[in-house]
């Protein structure tokens, strides 16, 4: 996997741009679907992740790229999920996610947040 260029409403993953939030699954690219999450959007200002969403569990560290100004909302039942299941969260800005990918992909999954 090759992480190109990242930045506002734009990633680059072996050469082709994402307009898009995107999942990274075992390897696999797929748009994330937010639109399951956009109920809680009032209540946070923003639509968060939540577990109404097909989050990538198969993994020991799933990578929350939290958008170029960290503004994405992680539910706390998404966190309790992780914890349940064994599964690390690491949040970060998403150009920081991009460089936790670069160093260390083994057994990670990542949900990338492109804007905000």
């Amino acid at each position: 996997m090759r992480w190109g260029k990242c930045s506002f409403g734009s990633l680059e993953i072996d050469g082709h741009e994402y307009s898009k939030d995107v999942i990274w699954d075992r390897g696999e690219i797929r748009k994330r679907q937010k639109k399951a999450s956009r109920e809680f959007r009032e209540r946070f200002g923003h639509t968060p992740l939540s577990l109404k969403e097909d989050i990538p569990w198969d993994c020991k560290c799933l990578v929350i790229g939290t958008g170029m100004q960290s503004r994405l909302p992680i539910m706390e039942d998404v966190r309790a999920e992780a914890a349940r299941r064994g599964v690390t969260i690491v949040a970060c800005s998403t150009p920081d996610a991009i460089a936790k990918l670069r160093a260390d992909p083994a057994e990670t999954n990542a949900i990338l947040h492109l804007t905000c």
